[in-house]
């Protein structure tokens, strides 16, 4: 699929056309021009032509069928990742990735394997979540839609800043999918510059920092650019981001065991965030490499300490481990 093009197709149309081609491709959900029938068969023909609609997508489900991981195949073959999960409450998740690969090597995250190869374009960030937008549509219920969108996936999505951004007013924008800017999340790994442009944008998403340590040196072992942003720059620039914008943040923190799970780490990470308007969200690692999932009973452990500290925790469900959901599992394979 290339919806990139559809400016340039459409530029000697009248204006309604754009109209009427977002319509059949966002909320109607087409898969062929051919079933636009508002528009004239000559240019159905040439959209088919220039700009198909088909998704190249290989998937797979757990077996609960709580969790659907899809391998997209793009122009260049590439390959990406995306993940539907379905919650228990009836939101539907669309994870998202921003980039092919990921320049940053996280030591938990298969993704950085596969090294940085180039950022996505708008059309292909946003066809993720038409890939299961179309999918439910055609397997559930008539009043089920995707209802959030997590730039979770691969690639750090403040270093494919405007592409994201871009996708983003079209995935909220009432000619897309219409969904709320407050049901869209972006994941950082700390891009600093990232963080205080979102401050200035007045959209009201939401803002995950994969924080996993509470300290530089334990921090840098885990995640190499937080060499470049350390913690105390990165906390400032947090707080920054709040005071502005008066929004609450998630910050992601993976449990690996024997790394960063210690008791003595959550008083620290308690001590680090104690009276921010913050959430910690803890999650078990999907196993990478030599890292494991922390304990549960650990896990309660840290939490508690948080707790006790008054620090807001939930926990995340770890979703789809038997289908490599971890991001860049499948497409490092």
């Amino acid at each position: 699929m290339n919806i990139d093009k559809l400016s340039e197709i459409l530029s000697d149309q009248p204006a309604y056309r754009f109209k009427q081609v977002y319509k059949a491709i966002w909320q109607d959900l087409i898969d062929n021009f051919d079933q636009a029938t508002t528009l004239p068969k000559e240019l159905r023909q040439k959209l088919n032509d220039n700009c198909p609609l088909n998704i190249n997508g290989e998937l797979f489900k757990t077996d609960d069928k709580k969790t659907l991981k899809a391998l997209l195949t793009l122009g260049d073959e590439n390959k990406i990742e995306t993940v539907l999960m379905m919650h228990n409450d009836g939101r539907h998740t669309v994870c998202v990735s921003a980039q092919v690969g990921c320049a940053l090597r996280c030591g938990f995250c298969a993704t950085g394997e596969m090294g940085f190869k180039r950022n996505l374009t708008v059309g292909e960030i946003t066809e993720q979540v038409l890939f299961f937008a179309r999918y439910i549509k055609k397997n559930y219920e008539p009043d089920d839609r995707v209802s959030n969108v997590v730039f979770m996936g691969m690639g750090e999505p403040f270093l494919n800043y405007q592409n994201v951004m871009s996708a983003i007013r079209l995935l909220n924008s009432e000619d897309g999918l219409g969904i709320g800017a407050r049901k869209i999340s972006i994941s950082t790994s700390g891009i600093i510059e990232g963080i205080k442009k979102l401050s200035k944008e007045g959209l009201q998403v939401n803002l995950a920092l994969s924080l996993h340590a509470p300290n530089d040196k334990m921090r840098q072992k885990l995640m190499p650019i937080s060499k470049k942003y350390p913690l105390k720059k990165l906390i400032s620039a947090l707080d920054d981001y709040i005071q502005k914008t008066s929004r609450q943040v998630m910050i992601e923190y993976l449990l690996i065991k024997g790394i960063n799970d210690w008791p003595e780490t959550a008083q620290e990470l308690a001590d680090l965030l104690q009276g921010k308007l913050v959430v910690v969200n803890l999650i078990a690692c999907n196993p990478v490499g030599d890292n494991k999932p922390s304990p549960e009973a650990v896990i309660k452990k840290f939490k508690h300490i948080l707790e006790r500290n008054g620090v807001v925790v939930t926990q995340r469900y770890r979703f789809g481990r038997e289908i490599d959901a971890a991001c860049g599992q499948l497409a490092a394979k």
